[in-house]
């Protein structure tokens, strides 16, 4: 069996390792090729930052492949958040055409960001489907799936970290009885799709306003609109922001902004926080340029802060 793995993240490594502990030999590479982002420009000083994956694959010493147009042919392809659009003529390019390890339950949250919807939405459950690539945006044919319970204080850092561990070992185990054919596909149900974009730094910021009310108990009546997730509102309740705060970490990060004293207005990060009789608790926060303090330590600096 040879097959090319699309990747760029970190938190998608064990789906490649899995598969080159499986399909390698000493005499021969079953992984034949790796396709990930190609390296950008970062930092003040501009200095190429290659992909988590580009950098695994490389002390692996593994075939990288950063240009879409130039992909192996092999039986089988394996996606896990590559990060674009996979062209038709390289999807068909494979016996088995392209799996794509995605994690949700779809048609749920089709898009770069299901794992922060499923939170942000309040789901109890959430899960991984292996699903056969088609043109269009997570909309193939379901291959299997497993559901993983959302725990109260999980965050989006610690949930993915689970989903794609177990995921690895699921695709591995799946592999086998999809290319004898011994699996029936099953199509999803396109009129129950719902969609979610790659976050961006503002879909993380919340307004000073909600923060202030659920800390003190307080409701507003108005819908939070979640950008990130089309066509989906909810109520700024202290609930409701505490998972919001969950699901952002770590990155873009939860943030709003605070007034320190005499209209200094500054960018606060909201790092941890809970919920205890129906009041938002701040736990940990960074305000910029700072490091994260605990929430009483922040007060105690700037006893004339509030949320503006």
């Amino acid at each position: 069996m040879k097959i090319v793995f699309f990747g760029t993240p970190d938190f998608v490594i064990p789906v490649l390792a899995n598969l080159c502990e499986t399909y390698d030999t000493p005499r021969e590479k079953g992984v034949i090729g790796v396709v990930t982002q190609p390296p950008k420009l970062a930092g003040r000083e501009k200095m190429l930052q290659y992909s988590a994956v580009d950098n695994w694959a490389f002390k692996k010493k593994l075939n990288l492949v950063t240009d879409i147009n130039k992909v192996p042919n092999a039986d089988l392809g394996v996606c896990a958040a590559y990060g674009a659009i996979i062209p038709q003529h390289v999807i068909d390019q494979f016996k088995f055409g392209i799996l794509n390890v995605h994690p949700s339950l779809l048609p749920k949250y089709r898009g770069a960001s299901p794992i922060q919807a499923a939170m942000v939405a309040g789901e109890e459950e959430t899960g991984v489907t292996i699903l056969k690539m088609d043109s269009e945006l997570d909309h193939g044919p379901i291959v299997s799936s497993f559901k993983e319970k959302i725990g109260e204080r999980d965050t989006n850092e610690f949930l993915r970290g689970k989903l794609f561990v177990r995921g690895a070992q699921f695709l591995i185990d799946l592999i086998p009885n999809y290319t004898n054919g011994k699996i029936k596909l099953l199509e999803q149900d396109h009129t129950k799709a719902s969609f979610c974009r790659a976050l961006e730094k503002v879909d993380a910021f919340i307004d000073p306003r909600y923060l202030a009310a659920a800390m003190e108990g307080k409701k507003i009546d108005e819908e939070w609109e979640l950008r990130f997730i089309n066509e989906f509102t909810q109520k700024p309740t202290a609930e409701n922001i505490e998972r919001f705060i969950r699901a952002m970490d770590p990155w873009p990060g939860a943030w709003t902004n605070v007034d320190l004293g005499g209209g200094n207005i500054r960018r606060l990060k909201i790092l941890a926080a809970h919920v205890e009789e129906r009041k938002l608790v701040l736990e940990q926060v960074q305000l910029e340029g700072k490091g994260p303090v605990r929430w009483k330590q922040f007060i105690e600096g700037y006893p004339s802060a509030k949320f503006v």
